[in-house]
């Protein structure tokens, strides 16, 4: 990140970002000097991560069509397991020590529960309303037994709606057993950024996972993104699938209120899908990068 680098971004109503890292960086150094401090410097405490089985694509758990796998996973986005709060004592010596503290606010953590309500009871599904908290609170008994009471206090806002809190093992188990039980989810940063993965895979590919990351307040500029990393196996081969991007400019244009324009490119990726004549590898087709994304932006024209 460019030392304006914050300032600058700060002037935008929203960003479109790409998946970013290099092999002979660190990983974490990327995350810790790009991405997370965007999330935290603009107070992108709310993170959206849709998953849809859709027509046109096979998911890897027998017995699924499409729609059956249909929820959305919110995640805590700027505090939690990710919070840059520890430290790392007599490095290389045998007493090393090394702190990674968790932190969770009142306000970051009521601020996700309720807006994952407040999604889910605007939310047009055939079946009913339900929101899953996935903790670890067996053995987390202060940070994750606080998420479980505020959960408890925002759930008596909405009565109408089903809840149920599963601890993050069962959760995963779940996920890959009946993924089509799930509505919406949320969870900490840590947790659901592993769910989120796995609701990806689980319904159909990685590239097809796109992933928003707000400010609610509106008082700075919103992200989005696909929810996949660089991909370094595949990096420079233009073979990667660019539809989890594509669904992200959606997901950016309805933050934007273009719910017309949101309506017109979410047709346009379902219609590719559907259509399965142009396809790259991970959905067991061989076209390229370009000629996938050319293919959606055809079928956005024509929309």
């Amino acid at each position: 990140m460019p030392a304006d680098g914050i300032e600058t971004l700060k002037a935008f109503d929203t960003i479109l970002f790409g998946a970013v890292g290099d092999p002979n960086i660190p990983d974490h150094i990327t995350l810790h000097g790009l991405l997370l401090p965007m999330r935290r410097s603009f107070d992108q405490g709310v993170c959206i991560r849709p998953a849809y089985l859709y027509p046109g694509v096979e998911s890897p758990l027998s017995g699924k069509k499409a729609g059956d796998i249909d929820m959305v996973i919110f995640r805590e986005n700027t505090e939690g397991e990710y919070a840059p709060v520890g430290g790392r004592l007599y490095a290389g010596t045998p007493h090393e020590t090394v702190v990674q503290t968790n932190m969770f606010t009142r306000r970051g953590t009521e601020r996700i529960i309720r807006a994952a309500f407040e999604y889910c009871d605007r939310r047009n599904k055939k079946s009913g309303k339900k929101v899953t908290s996935v903790t670890k609170s067996n053995a987390q008994s202060f940070g994750m037994v606080f998420w479980d009471e505020v959960f408890t206090e925002v759930a008596a806002g909405f009565p109408h709606i089903e809840t149920e809190s599963l601890l993050v093992d069962r959760a995963c188990m779940d996920l890959v057993r009946w993924p089509e039980d799930f509505d919406v989810m949320v969870a900490s940063n840590l947790f659901a950024d592993i769910l989120s993965d796995i609701s990806a895979v689980v319904t159909g590919s990685m590239g097809l996972a796109p992933s928003a990351n707000i400010n609610p307040e509106h008082d700075y500029p919103s992200l989005f993104e696909p929810v996949h990393g660089a991909a370094f196996d595949i990096m420079g081969k233009g073979i990667a699938n660019p539809l989890a991007t594509v669904s992200a400019v959606a997901m950016m244009l309805d933050h934007l209120g273009e719910q017309s324009a949101a309506d017109r490119v979410d047709n346009a990726v379902a219609n590719c899908l559907e259509q399965r004549t142009i396809l790259t590898a991970d959905l067991g087709g061989t076209a390229s990068t370009s000629q996938m994304g050319d293919e959606a932006a055809r079928l956005i024209r024509e929309g």
